[in-house]
């Protein structure tokens, strides 16, 4: 049964007073330097922005190869994102409408130690109304079974300003109970234990969520 909560990450106050006013779980760049924050609740510095546009009719036309940094997904309804992993990120097929899009990134934990390679933010923006559900999911690779992330991403737009909300948690890892024995398995996207991992876009009439990948890590342990 797919369970759709979020749980935000605790702020890491053991570290430097500056990084404390970072988003929660948020840790310094590679060189050390802590991530500032802006107004809408995003990290300071270079990243790599998608857009996924609910649209209220399908799409036809052939979208593969189509790096628009756009991905095009039922207004309505369920659409799937197939993920591929990759030295970038980068949309390798932008129309979600026909069933499933595919988006290439890279992988987020190899060492599996919960502390993310690059973090992602999001945010639920256009017209008021609507919301929508984003949640990692997998395949088993002997018996075929889909694997859903007890963790979900859940966003709505409410009247006013949208800030960004770090979902490295939801997003990066497929949390689930794979040998049946009541714990559940922390699995990084593209981990070998499952495979065609995708993200399942559970859409009721938002029509665009922002999704920003940033080069910083996020402790997710917290």
């Amino acid at each position: 049964m797919l369970v759709r909560r979020v749980r935000p990450i605790p702020a890491l106050c053991a570290l430097a007073a500056a990084l404390c006013a970072a988003p929660p779980g948020l840790l310094p760049d590679a060189a050390g330097a802590p991530p500032g924050v802006k107004g809408n609740g995003a990290p300071n510095g270079a990243h790599y922005t998608l857009n996924l546009i609910g649209v209220p009719k399908s799409k036809s036309a052939a979208m593969d190869d189509n790096n628009g940094r756009r991905i095009f997904v039922r207004l309505e309804g369920k659409s799937r994102i197939l993920l591929s992993q990759g030295p970038d990120f980068q949309v390798l097929d932008a129309n979600a409408t026909d069933g499933s899009g595919a988006f290439q990134l890279p992988n987020p934990d190899p060492d599996n130690d919960g502390v993310t390679e690059y973090s992602v933010f999001a945010r639920a923006l256009g017209k008021p109304g609507g919301g929508a559900s984003l949640t990692p999911a997998a395949v088993d690779p002997v018996t075929g079974d889909v694997y859903y992330s007890v963790e979900t991403a859940v966003f709505v737009r409410e009247k006013g300003g949208s800030k960004f909300t770090n979902v490295s948690r939801e997003l990066l890892y497929v949390q689930v109970d794979l040998d049946g024995d009541g714990v559940l398995e922390r699995l990084p996207l593209f981990d070998e234990r499952l495979q065609d991992y995708f993200w399942d876009y559970d859409n009721g009439g938002l029509k665009l969520v922002q999704l920003r990948f940033y080069p910083v890590a996020t402790d997710t342990n917290q």
